[in-house]
């Protein structure tokens, strides 16, 4: 592995890599941190592509290539999540170990994927702004970053939003992959999660045979809402990875 570890963290929807800036300084005392807007967010562009969350795991694995990465830690919050187990899925080979925060392995329910329809097809109907934030805001993180994450989230386009949760909706359960795999493995989860209940990550932990670490009056967005406890517990997890 050597001794700066690559770690390649996917961000959340719908958010771009301005998420880790908290935790950059942190993490990079033990690893090599990589934090891509995935496509369509932030200075990436959409392009033409189906959505599939494959797409965007191809897009890593070709930034690695890029880079002269082999294997790396891949980490995802929420949305990166599932982009983390799409990459596993795609090329096992690449992955040293795996970072899950505030995510889930199941694929979307009939009614969540109807959801993510709807939203995408009003995001192409109306924009986004301001009811995305609106409506995502009181689940999406603590009200102390609010102000913050409705400032990342309103830059983000109405088309790539739209794709996305196309994207989210076509993407298959990953329990299988998961059980499959015998990387060291952290999960970290926010315990005020309004999003995503605690149990999901337990259950990841559990596929996984990996460790769980939960934090106290966090929420969905833990390396936004507390950088500092995050990094804590991530770091030395980092190093302890071969």
């Amino acid at each position: 592995m050597g001794t700066v570890q690559p770690l390649l963290l996917f961000h959340a929807f719908p958010l771009d890599a301005r998420m880790w800036d908290g935790v950059r300084d942190g993490l990079a005392e033990h690893a090599r941190v990589i934090t891509p807007d995935q496509r369509g967010f932030g200075r990436s562009p959409l392009g033409a592509a189906v959505p599939s969350l494959d797409v965007v795991a191809a897009d890593a694995i070709a930034l690695l290539d890029s880079l002269a990465i082999d294997r790396a830690v891949i980490g995802g919050c929420s949305m990166g999540g599932y982009v983390a187990m799409a990459l596993l899925r795609a090329a096992p080979e690449r992955v040293s170990g795996l970072l899950f925060v505030d995510t889930k392995a199941p694929a979307d329910t009939e009614e969540a994927a109807a959801n993510r329809l709807a939203i995408a097809e009003r995001a192409e109907r109306e924009g986004i702004v301001p009811w995305l934030a609106d409506t995502m805001l009181p689940v999406l993180g603590s009200p102390a970053v609010h102000g913050q994450v409705r400032e990342w989230l309103e830059e983000q386009s109405p088309e790539t939003v739209a794709w996305t949760q196309r994207a989210m909706v076509a993407r298959p359960d990953s329990r299988d992959t998961l059980r499959a795999t015998n990387v060291d493995t952290l999960v970290v989860h926010g315990d005020a999660d309004g999003l995503m209940p605690v149990s999901l990550g337990e259950e990841l932990a559990d596929l996984t045979r990996g460790s769980l670490v939960v934090l106290p009056g966090v929420g969905h967005l833990p390396p936004v809402e507390a950088p500092e406890a995050f990094a804590a517990v991530v770091g030395p997890w980092l190093a302890s990875v071969r």
